[in-house]
């Protein structure tokens, strides 16, 4: 009788078993790295607007001037008012209160006295808007923040439309700034 001697190598099966089992942990592993960035882009969007509407609520509180901020579906920057010719207009020189363009998979929805306000896809024109009854022409911006540190309220939504990823930020009329959840904002 003859015996058979085993090589000490692997099976094609016990090989692919191994390649199976390294694929979905590798695929678990990435899904939740994705999914957790994703948050944390939520997140770093809304921590960012709250910290430009405080500095531009203490430059307006140091500087005794009125400031704005316009939102769009994309984007949002920031206006001040001129007391001399009596409107709106674009800072300039100031790279911190520049327009902001949002990452091209999110997008923001504004929310006002809990009234959705339908945004405009590029900045407004602000002398092309309506004129008044003297025939001068009128922009506003969506928020306003006050001299006084006061500021309009507001909701805005940033939205990751691809996975509905949701997070926002509520502004109060004293200025107080916080990120809630989509839950509580709903």
């Amino acid at each position: 009788m003859r015996l058979r001697v085993r090589s000490g190598g692997f099976t094609l099966i016990e090989i692919l078993v191994v390649i199976v089992i390294i694929g979905i942990v590798m695929s678990i592993a990435m899904l939740s790295i994705t999914l957790a960035g994703g948050d944390s882009q939520l997140r770093d969007e809304a921590q960012r607007i709250i910290s430009l509407v405080e500095v531009a609520r203490d430059e307006s509180l140091l500087q005794g001037r009125e400031y704005g901020l316009e939102f769009m579906q994309d984007s949002y920057r920031f206006v001040e008012f001129d007391p001399l010719t009596r409107q709106w207009s674009d800072i300039i020189g100031d790279d911190t209160l520049r327009l902001r363009k949002l990452p091209e998979e999110l997008e923001l929805e504004l929310y006002i006295e809990d009234r959705r306000v339908i945004l405009k896809s590029d900045p407004a024109n602000m002398s092309s808007e309506k004129e008044d009854r003297r025939g001068i022409e009128r922009y506003a911006p969506h928020v306003l923040i006050y001299s006084s540190g006061d500021m309009s309220p507001f909701e805005v939504h940033f939205v990751r439309r691809i996975d509905d990823g949701v997070i926002a930020v509520q502004g109060d009329l004293a200025g107080t700034l916080e990120i809630v959840t989509s839950e509580a904002s709903m």
